[in-house]
């Protein structure tokens, strides 16, 4: 029985929230680029190039930040990810080339990426098991919300303040103002907390045990050096280094698709750019929802994880196919948003094995990792773009439909079960 409670909602809330703001602020500079490249001389190389720097930093922020969220906690490890990536995203408006452009996207990405591992850290602390993915769904939805508003918010703010450098001001404040309700509302984890009530708090907590006593397992939390030598942490390493890059191939390269497939200028993009979002927003939710009910109607987190992640897998493997062949802006724009519906409910679940094999201080450095090794994998996929879309960005979308096999195929062979590890002997 569920309690009355709905303290965990509004955590995991402000963190889908901070998400949809660190959407925000990356996105701004795809959709700005027809306007900056213009105005200082650059070109499709230099953005692959500052795309580039933003990833590699954000791929070792995702380590660098698991370790910052297990030392200082949850709350502070927040407070210092998103001041500085707003600082970083108003330090845009100054950037008079690439080397400024590189610089800014560099501390960027280094403070975006801890919103991952800390809203992983956040969802352990938070939810029961049963609960997991649904949080996880939530908190992805707001990266979904985030693409969605990103375009026409980024849109008009540009008309109304009449530069990118103004546009990157307006922005960099949002996640400023954020930190002020999250200072209110998040005081401690659940075991602690003054605004919890009794009822919530043993919901939670005995939720959190329940998994593990079923298993006889006692909560397992080992370091660096043992999760890394357990081939199920690289089944989770493995699927987030294929599946990411499908991800950001829209994040990173929808905005210049749309400018060089089809001519479109910044209103344009504006117009468009937000429809794939919607499907991703709608399989976030579907797939927490989907995991949920599995598990309640008795199947194990074992069958629910695989069957989930596996269904996610084929929607993007037939929409990508799909999308080489489209003839116009909308039906292109309607299967990305199928292509990120699949992504959204395969990474949710994805995204919540840290917590199913581990517990305390190793899920956020295990998230960590696997973040890490997503990003390496997009900076591969930044450079290879310029590459091959060439002529068109069908070979894109066919490089995506391969790494979609290959995220699934990671879990199903090395994670032959899943549910919490034990000790070695």
């Amino acid at each position: 029985m569920k309690p009355n409670g709905k303290l965990r909602w509004i955590v995991v809330s402000l963190v889908a929230l901070a998400t949809v703001i660190n959407y925000v602020d990356r996105g701004a500079l795809g959709f700005l680029w027809p306007e900056i490249s213009e105005d200082l001389g650059l070109s499709k190389l230099d953005y692959a190039i500052i795309l580039n720097f933003f990833t590699f930093a954000y791929a070792f922020g995702q380590t660098l930040f698991g370790k910052i969220f297990d030392w200082i906690g949850t709350r502070l490890g927040f407070v210092l990810s998103i001041a500085v990536w707003s600082a970083a995203t108003m330090l845009h408006a100054v950037a008079t080339g690439l080397a400024g452009f590189a610089f800014f996207r560099t501390l960027l990405g280094l403070s975006e990426a801890g919103n991952w591992p800390g809203a992983t850290k956040a969802n352990a602390e938070w939810f029961p098991i049963d609960e997991r993915a649904l949080a996880q769904g939530i908190f992805n939805s707001g990266a979904a919300i985030g693409g969605i508003v990103s375009a026409p918010v980024v849109a008009y703010l540009f008309v109304f303040l009449g530069s990118w450098q103004a546009t990157f001001v307006a922005i960099g404040l949002l996640g400023f103002l954020w930190l002020v309700p999250w200072l209110i509302v998040y005081k401690s984890g659940p075991e602690a907390h003054p605004w919890i009530s009794a009822e919530e708090r043993h919901y939670i907590l005995t939720g959190q045990r329940h998994h593990a006593a079923t298993d006889d397992a006692p909560a397992y939390a080992p370091g660096a050096r043992e999760i890394l030598s357990r081939k199920e942490s690289w089944g989770v390493i493995l699927a987030s280094f294929f599946l990411d890059p499908i991800w950001w191939l829209f994040v990173g390269w929808l905005p210049l698709y749309l400018s060089e497939t089809y001519g479109f200028g910044v209103t344009e993009i504006g117009l468009y750019a937000w429809v794939p979002y919607v499907g991703a927003m709608l399989g976030a939710w579907a797939g927490g929802l989907l995991a949920r009910n599995r598990i309640g109607a008795g199947w194990s987190v074992d069958r629910t994880r695989k069957m989930v992640i596996a269904l996610g897998g084929v929607i993007m493997l037939v929409s990508l196919l799909l999308t080489i062949k489209a003839a116009t802006p909308t039906a292109a724009v309607l299967l990305m948003a199928a292509i990120l519906f699949g992504f959204q409910v395969s990474v949710g679940n994805i995204q919540t094995l840290p917590s199913d094999f581990y517990g305390g201080a190793s899920v956020a450095t295990l998230a960590g990792f696997a973040g890490t090794a997503a990003k390496l994998a997009v900076v591969g996929l930044n450079f290879l773009i310029p590459v091959i879309t060439v002529q068109s960005y069908a070979p894109a979308f066919a490089v995506g439909a391969g790494l979609a096999i290959a995220s699934v195929a990671s879990i199903y062979l090395l994670c032959p079960s899943i549910r919490p590890l034990h000790p070695r002997a």
